[in-house]
């Protein structure tokens, strides 16, 4: 559950005007890569029917999609400063402004559930909906850690997972924590509830942090980066799917830990190789090309390039 926008996007490589965007969107395209996808979300009547149609064609349950009258989320950022955080420019939430997610009986029975980066109250809504959830994920960022700290703290007690950038790590890692590390950082933020922390780090992959350790994935090495924008979107959409396919056999609790781990951490990887295609174009252009033998003989180098 998430948004689903357009972008326009201001970047070293160029500018592009009003291309499709939002979480939903890069999240579900990653993850029909490994699993049959439901998304949630609005659009107003000027979003493309075919894209719709699209996202149908890749096993991508499209009915918690509601179509209603305005416009659709239209967001504006530049990365003319810092290719691994977007300045936002203008954000026109437009029909997303009253969005209020009700999900169907079978949304709410499903296993695995991914709250994308939106107002914490939404996310607890969908959580207050759903039944007897395997895996529940979540995204945040800065404005709601700044401006709905109170809410976020109540959805983080009920999620299995959280994935934040490094910045929005130290950000709610604060409140006089003394946090000077991004280590020391993980450890205030699960005990905030979320036993499993991904802390993702843009040119340099990402962190994982259980009960059972660190675990340190790379990036993979891109030539020229496009347009980072829903990198991490997809890096989840990546994550959540290898999970769900997988198929861990039962709801996680503390004696599954050591069996989750080694998934965990083969999910982290195949999110930091599937980002990796993400940002080689704008919008959702290389990931709409991406089949899933390209992405797994990518994912075979990169365990490659890190052993030793």
């Amino acid at each position: 559950m998430g948004s689903i926008a357009f972008d326009t996007i201001h970047a070293p490589s160029g500018t592009a005007e009003c291309v499709l965007g939002g979480s939903v969107n890069f999240f579900s395209v990653a993850a029909s890569l490994f699993s049959p996808v439901q998304v949630v979300g609005v659009v107003g009547e000027d979003y493309p029917k075919k894209h719709l149609e699209y996202l149908a064609s890749r096993s991508i349950d499209i009915n918690g999609i509601s179509v209603q009258k305005g416009k659709t989320f239209h967001w504006r950022g530049s990365y003319e400063k810092n290719l691994n955080e977007a300045e936002t420019l203008s954000t026109c939430l437009n029909v997303f402004e009253n969005f209020n997610p009700v999900l169907s009986e079978e949304q709410a029975a499903a296993e695995y559930v991914f709250l994308a980066n939106i107002d914490p109250v939404l996310q607890l809504r969908v959580l207050d909906q759903v039944k007897n959830p395997r895996l529940v994920a979540c995204d945040t960022m800065n404005f709601w850690i700044r401006g709905k700290r109170e809410e976020l703290l109540r959805t983080l007690k009920r999620v299995d997972v959280l994935c934040v950038n490094e910045g929005e790590a130290y950000l709610l890692a604060d409140q006089g924590s003394g946090a000077r590390s991004i280590t020391q950082a993980a450890e205030v933020i699960r005990k905030m509830g979320p036993k499993i922390l991904v802390i993702k780090r843009g040119e340099y992959g990402a962190n994982l942090y259980t009960d059972a350790g660190i675990f340190v994935a790379p990036a993979h090495p891109v030539r020229t980066v496009i347009d980072p924008t829903g990198a991490g979107d997809s890096f989840a959409g990546a994550f959540m799917g290898y999970l769900a396919k997988a198929g861990a056999d039962r709801k996680m609790a503390d004696e599954d830990l050591p069996q989750w781990d080694s998934l965990l951490r083969n999910a982290v990887v195949t999110g930091c190789v599937l980002s990796s295609f993400t940002v080689e174009d704008f919008s959702l252009h290389r990931l709409m090309k991406l089949e899933y033998a390209e992405l797994m003989e990518r994912r075979k180098a990169h365990i490659a390039m890190m052993a030793i």
